[in-house]
């Protein structure tokens, strides 16, 4: 942060590159994010409990979740995140396709992805 409030934007993205890369963050990594969203908490909770029961489990893959999104309540859905997170060349798209087949969303349920997201609300 002090690089940042300096004007030093060169420093300061080297040392986020630093924290970056062991973790796989992007963009030395692949994001996937996932809302469950519901007419009621249980159906969002059930909904969520079971995509992460039937995460994919893979080198170089981890799935994150689920927790409350950072909205929990919005026009009236109750919502619950998850997070995949990928090694740069691992394509998610089939992951994902392959994960969302194995659980049947609970009744008034609907999950929303969104891969490589910019905005995490």
């Amino acid at each position: 942060m002090e690089a940042l409030v300096s004007g030093d934007f060169a420093s300061f993205m080297e040392q986020e590159a630093e924290q970056r890369r062991p973790g796989f963050w992007p963009p030395f990594g692949r994001l996937v994010a996932m809302i469950v969203s519901a007419d009621t908490p249980e159906a969002a909770d059930a909904t969520a409990r079971a995509l992460g029961q039937e995460a994919p489990r893979l080198e170089g893959v981890q799935v994150l979740g689920p927790a409350p999104a950072p909205l929990a309540i919005l026009r009236g859905r109750h919502r619950q995140r998850l997070l995949l997170r990928a090694r740069r060349n691992i394509p998610v798209q089939p992951i994902m396709r392959e994960w969302l087949s194995r659980v049947k969303p609970e009744r008034g349920a609907r999950v929303d992805v969104d891969i490589d997201p910019i905005s995490f609300l």
